[in-house]
């Protein structure tokens, strides 16, 4: 009865087995775009080759691989030829790619870059602006589709791992021609509801699905944003401009919940980890004051406080001692000087010091007079002046000179003959 069962590995050969009998699949012509491109060290190439509704991974072993004429790069449009086989690990189907051709690569593709690099020089996507994501936020905004399963996935996931938190909706645009000023619009809205962490994003799609992501305006809006954001556009091999300029990049919706809030079981923990610290912080505290306290105690003004007055004591003594030496010792030296000038000869005998003063006076009257020069000439000597200089010797009066006389009486005014 078991022998209708059969494993899984005979259902993947079966499946082999008829995909490879399929002469329609055994030589197969394709247009598409590469995306998650990788060139393994013994020359393989892996790749998913798609369009805008499907794509299909792609292996090009070396042996074919070192014929191909240039680097493959994810966003390039090629032409490729091969065969469609099942790689019996997974189960899944695969074309096995003989060669490869490039198609050219699409302009959104070129824009992309061109974008992209241009941000990267103003530095909108280096580190140092990254704003830091709230460990438990309670006010979570998302800026995505009103309908669709982005806001179904996020809604659900922060429901489930964080309750507690508030998720308000600011519906956008996230597809079309409207799309990104729908989306600029929203965040700058959003930007003004004092969130904790802002979640802007939609699900997977095309290139030309996720453009509006790619949008400078929209770019900028992000940059300029004092909210932290969290970018969840399309898939996980899917990378926009927003994703670079974000603050941190989410590979999904989902992902995106899942890094702005905690499970419960994490912030659970977290609190006992906190719980933990906060007694050892408490019992560290305790255990340095105890012994403190116990430092103070030992102190000898605790074991003998009387000390401590016996000390000030005999200090307030010797300063009291040394003030009443100073005091005695001034006094002395002030009484000293007082007797010595009540002794002195201006108290016992003023007559005398002024009359001493006065023939001091006359005396220096006299000395002052016999040198005065008015008295000189009213003895019958004169000062002569030859314009105004006084004249010491004839050598320097000629004849004719005008001379001025000075006498004890007046000035005369002669001329040499």
């Amino acid at each position: 009865m078991d022998d209708k069962y059969i494993s899984i590995s005979q259902l993947t050969r079966y499946i082999k087995y008829k995909i490879e009998q399929d002469v329609h699949l055994q030589e197969v012509f394709l247009r598409g775009e590469i995306s998650n491109f990788k060139a393994h060290s013994r020359g393989h190439f892996y790749f998913t080759l798609k369009d805008e509704e499907a794509r299909i991974n792609a292996v090009m072993f070396a042996s074919s691989a070192t014929k191909v004429k240039f680097m493959p790069q994810d966003g390039m449009k090629v032409l490729i030829s091969g065969k469609v086989s099942v790689y019996p690990a997974n189960g899944g189907y695969q074309v096995y790619v003989n060669e490869m051709l490039e198609d050219g690569i699409g302009n959104l593709y070129i824009a992309f870059e061109q974008l992209k690099k241009k941000l990267a020089a103003e530095g909108m996507f280096d580190e140092c602006h990254k704003k830091t994501i709230p460990r438990i936020p309670m006010h979570i905004g998302v800026v995505t589709a009103p309908t669709g399963a982005a806001i179904r996935d996020i809604t659900s996931t922060i429901k489930r791992r964080w309750p507690m938190a508030e998720v308000i909706l600011f519906p956008a645009l996230v597809q079309g021609e409207f799309a990104k000023d729908s989306v600029v619009q929203q965040i700058k809205k959003a930007d003004n509801f004092q969130l904790d962490v802002l979640i802007v994003g939609r699900g997977g799609g095309s290139i030309e699905d996720l453009w509006c992501f790619n949008e400078e305006e929209v770019a900028r809006a992000i940059y300029q944003a004092k909210t932290p954001i969290i970018s969840a556009v399309g898939h996980e091999v899917d990378f926009t401009i927003a994703d670079f300029v974000s603050d941190m990049r989410a590979p999904t919706p989902t992902g995106a919940a899942e890094m702005a809030v905690p499970s419960k079981s994490d912030v659970e923990n977290y609190v006992k980890q906190l719980d933990i610290r906060l007694h050892k912080v408490i019992q560290n505290k305790m255990t340095f004051c105890r012994e403190r306290l116990e430092q103070i105690m030992s102190r000898p003004i605790f074991k003998d406080p009387i000390s401590i007055y016996y000390i000030k004591e005999q200090l307030f003594s010797n300063l009291l001692d040394k003030l009443r030496y100073c005091v005695v010792s001034l006094y002395t030296l002030k009484s000293n000087q007082y007797q010595k000038v009540l002794q002195s000869i201006i108290f016992k005998n003023p007559e005398s010091l002024i009359e001493r003063e006065k023939n001091k006076y006359l005396m220096l009257l006299s000395k002052l007079e016999t040198l005065s020069p008015i008295l000189t000439m009213k003895r019958g000597y004169s000062i002569i002046r030859k314009n105004g200089e006084i004249i010491h010797s004839v050598q320097k009066i000629q004849k004719e000179d005008l001379l001025e006389l000075e006498i004890s009486d007046g000035k005369v005014n002669v001329e040499v003959v």
